[in-house]
């Protein structure tokens, strides 16, 4: 065996996983007859026994030190556990401990990071334990097996390729727009959980915003909907997402084209300061009813993220067909038809446009201020359709304010000329 630098470090790395998993087992291990079977030298041991045979570079000697280790629980948990606890949580605590010696020897970063995890799972058993049997239902986590199975399962196996009969729209794009709607009513109902009503939806419904703010008020509608209570709450988190849209918009055209940005900067800072101040406003009306504080147990609806990624699927084919038909002659009609479906696709189309000299820089603040009318009409749509009258009603206020804002600097220079 040559002793190099490399393998003094994966002993010294697996002396330091047995000695923190050691000392967190040495803490719960007890004193006396009743005591658990393994402190803080044996794991120390256990690990360093692991490093040794990995150095050694015998496969067959880890496979022995593995069986020994093993041989030793077993005995030592049906020997001292009669009658008592029948977890074998520090067993098995015993033998990662040795698979993480062997793991040090050749990858000291994996062992030792995954050293710190082991001992945070096991120093978290009462957290833990609360969470799993008294904090989360059975609700809950149905819809998230559920939102894993459509996120880890079914979205790696739809095709990739456009589908003639889908009018061109990529299947896996929509079904990851299910996935991200999906998602996103899931992230108001952990804010609702941990934030509280009152400011859980609306912080949702601000960080949602950079994603889909279309896609926000839908999920925020969809949820006013099943809980009436939280109709304020909803209404705030809706309008907050209006925030992240116009900053998103100011990234988008500082990247794409900096020049473009001062054009439309004053409207994007009139609006992103009424945006603001409405969803504020929002605020001042708290949830009320004993749901108010807790949500009714479904994380997410999804018949109604089905239904909101079939309409937006539907208005991608009409954009779609209308750009390929007419070319760039009708450039500013497919922007104000791509606003339909994102307002961020159709501003980063008409700064493209500038960047490339087709149109002047300073002709980028009207098709951008159109595709988000347009795009406005589509928030106005999703959140009647999702949230009903009541809810549409207090986002269209908040919306129109915007608008108005938002084309305010325009409306002013074209009255000085």
């Amino acid at each position: 065996m040559n002793v190099d630098d490399g393998t003094l470090l994966g002993l010294g790395v697996a002396l330091g996983c047995g000695l923190l998993i050691g000392i967190e087992r040495e803490r719960r291990k007890g004193s006396g007859p009743t005591r658990a079977l393994a402190g803080v030298r044996t794991f120390t041991l256990a690990a360093l026994a692991g490093a040794l045979v990995q150095a050694l570079a015998q496969p067959l000697l880890v496979g022995a030190g593995a069986a020994v280790i093993l041989t030793l629980v077993a005995i030592a948990h049906f020997r001292e556990r009669r009658g008592r606890d029948p977890g074998v949580t520090t067993e098995l605590a015993l033998f990662v401990t040795f698979l993480l010696g062997v793991t040090a020897i050749e990858h000291p970063s994996i062992a030792a990071g995954a050293a710190v995890v082991v001992v945070a799972v096991l120093a978290a058993r009462s957290q833990l334990h609360r969470f799993s049997t008294e904090v989360l239902s059975a609700a809950e986590l149905r819809d998230a097996l559920l939102l894993a199975g459509a996120a880890l399962v079914v979205l790696p196996l739809v095709p990739s390729q456009p589908i003639d009969w889908l009018a061109g729209v990529n299947p896996r794009r929509l079904w990851g727009l299910v996935v991200l709607l999906m998602g996103l009513q899931a992230a108001g109902y952990v804010a609702l959980r941990i934030a509280g009503a009152r400011l859980g939806l609306p912080l949702s419904g601000l960080a949602s915003g950079f994603v889909s703010s279309t896609a926000t008020i839908a999920a925020m509608g969809t949820r006013a909907r099943a809980e009436p209570a939280l109709l304020s709450a909803c209404v705030s988190g809706a309008l907050f997402s209006n925030v992240a849209t116009l900053i998103h918009l100011a990234v988008v055209a500082a990247t794409v084209y900096p020049p473009a940005l001062a054009v439309i900067a004053p409207s994007l800072g009139v609006g992103t300061v009424a945006a603001a101040v409405v969803a504020a406003l929002s605020l001042r009306t708290p949830p009320t009813g004993i749901h108010a504080h807790r949500p009714s147990g479904r994380a997410f609806s999804l018949a109604a993220a089905l239904l909101f990624a079939s309409v937006l699927t539907a208005v991608t084919a009409t954009v779609s067909f209308a750009i390929a038909r007419y070319g760039e002659a009708a450039a500013g009609a497919g922007i104000a038809l791509a606003g339909f479906v994102d307002v961020h696709a159709a501003a980063a189309s008409a700064v493209s446009l500038a960047a490339g000299g087709k149109i002047p820089a300073s002709a980028v603040l009207l098709p951008v201020l159109i595709a988000f009318t347009t795009n406005t009409i589509s928030k106005l749509v999703a959140a009647w359709e999702t949230g009903g009258r009541g809810y549409a009603l207090r986002v269209a206020g908040g919306l129109l304010v915007l608008a108005a804002a938002v084309w305010a600097p325009w409306v002013a220079g074209q009255m000085r000329r």
